[in-house]
């Protein structure tokens, strides 16, 4: 019996009859069967592979499923879902792991990081990637046709969620919009472990809900998205010390408000970060950045009164490949414990400006690592040309609180977050881009009516009771089933 197929620790003998998943079990005769059923790994708790089949990118976040799957291409996700949905048990997918909102207590994993992929086919100018694929693959083979993709700031990051959650490209965005907008194709194994390529042509209703809705309505195995021709950006950062973070947040504010859609820019207060430059380390300071798809003059002369503000700690000015564009951002490269919350601003006036140095500023007793506010707008407010369920257009700005480093500090850093987001709750936006929820947050279906907007939640779980009526894709941020929403909590074992 191959339970445990590449693990290598012949648990065959050892296994007991069963394994407790919640309010059911797995028999040994049900490990032999699905082990039979995948080409990939099948690791149990106890198996020497099973801590790297659940790992994630996100230390704060572990997961503890009853069996993890290591998927090594669609048949194997295939043979997962049917194997769970036989069973009535909850599945779960892990690409990077950089935002798991559920343990997966109970669950199926599928750990699609084995399967990244990337081809691009520079006529059309798409990109097609597996499920595990991360940025940097993406970045160099569209990189190396003259190409770019609407990415974010780190190029650790899953593509595949970056677009479900909808994708706020800190470069691109606001010339294109978001990423989740120029998506082609969605390949997606549903709840009925069926294989679909779903267009807006051929599943309209399906395409429209994956692109928002996040992991909810399968276990996305491939994804073709629009390319753009851009080679190079011009990319500036300014680090200004606390004792001038006051002015150069205002200034900074009334300056982003004017830029034009190919230029783009953010400010993040950063505490210790240990990406930050080595000049820097240990320091509070804040880091101004600015990027340009134009010219190198024009972005010169844009960029040019940030520099007069206040004397910077260090200042750099660069002009990469865009394959390198997430080197602007100091994105950690590797694993790490963190926890954090996010929100979209309606306006950043004066008094925000204010209210946000009083609770993360360098007279402020705050102790998260990284407090940034990027502009939005441009494309992004715009709707897209096929429709997808991204919310929060109307968002000028976005915010992001991190506290990251140390896990006993979970307590304080929720402190320090909800602090954050009090202070701003003037200028905020009830709905939310998913790629800014916290793992903790939107618990209930009512939170996320709320992030979501009423009409569009809805609409999703009118469109889930569809595609999984059982709510078998619940380790999420759940969208239960219509016939759930009113009627009682759906499954949640």
């Amino acid at each position: 019996m191959a339970a445990a197929r590449g693990t290598g620790n012949g648990r065959r003998n050892e296994m007991a009859s069963s394994i407790p998943v919640g309010p059911a079990s797995l028999s040994r005769v049900d490990i032999a069967d699905l082990a039979e059923r995948v080409g990939g790994p099948v690791a149990l708790p106890d198996d020497a592979g099973y801590p790297a089949e659940c790992a994630t990118f996100n230390l704060m976040t572990p997961v503890r499923p009853a069996v993890a799957i290591g998927a090594i291409g669609a048949d194997d996700v295939q043979a997962a879902v049917r194997f769970a949905a036989e069973r009535d048990l909850p599945v779960a997918v892990l690409a990077t792991g950089h935002q798991m909102a559920r343990a997966a207590e109970g669950a199926v994993l599928i750990n699609m990081s084995r399967m990244g992929a990337v081809r691009v086919d520079p006529g059309r100018r798409v990109a097609r990637v597996e499920g595990g694929a991360r940025w940097r693959g993406t970045l160099d083979e569209a990189g190396a046709h003259g190409l770019a993709p609407i990415s974010g700031g780190s190029s650790s990051v899953g593509v595949v969620g970056y677009h479900l959650g909808g994708g706020a490209g800190p470069i691109m965005g606001r010339l294109h919009g978001y990423a989740a907008d120029h998506v082609r194709a969605i390949e997606v194994v549903t709840a009925d472990a069926e294989a679909r390529r779903v267009t807006p042509s051929s599943e309209p209703d399906l395409f429209w809900a994956l692109l928002g809705g996040t992991g909810n309505f399968g276990a996305v195995t491939a994804l073709e998205f629009a390319l753009f021709p851009v080679r190079r950006f011009y990319g500036a950062g300014l680090f200004f010390a606390g004792e001038h973070m006051s002015r150069a947040l205002h200034a900074w504010r009334e300056w982003a408000y004017g830029l034009p859609g190919e230029m783009s820019s953010s400010v993040a207060f950063q505490r210790a970060l240990p990406t930050m430059p080595e000049p820097l380390r240990g320091r509070f300071a804040m880091h101004l950045r600015f990027t340009s798809l134009g010219p190198r003059d024009e972005a010169e002369r844009a960029f040019e009164p940030m520099r007069r503000i206040a004397p910077a700690l260090l200042e750099s000015t660069t002009e990469p490949p865009y394959r390198e564009a997430a080197s602007l951002f100091l994105d950690p490269p590797d694993p790490f414990p963190w926890v954090e919350r996010g929100g979209m601003l309606r306006d950043f006036p004066v008094e925000a400006a204010e209210a946000l140095l009083a609770v993360a500023g360098p007279d402020s007793e705050s102790e998260l690592s990284l407090v940034e506010v990027r502009r939005l707008g441009g494309a992004m407010e715009a709707p897209p040309a096929v429709p997808n369920a991204v919310p929060g257009r109307d968002a000028g700005w976005s915010v992001l609180g991190i506290g990251a480093g140390d896990a006993g500090k979970v307590a304080l850093f929720q402190e320090h977050l909800n602090a954050l987001v009090g202070a701003l709750a003037p200028w905020t936006l009830d709905e939310r881009m998913p790629n800014l929820l916290g793992a903790w947050e939107g618990a209930t279906p009512q939170a996320l009516r709320a992030i979501y907007g009423r009409e569009r939640y809805d609409r999703l779980a009118a469109i889930k009771k569809r595609y999984d009526p059982r709510n078998l894709f619940r380790m999420n941020h759940n969208i239960t089933p219509a016939h759930h929403v009113d009627g009682g909590p759906p499954k949640d074992s």
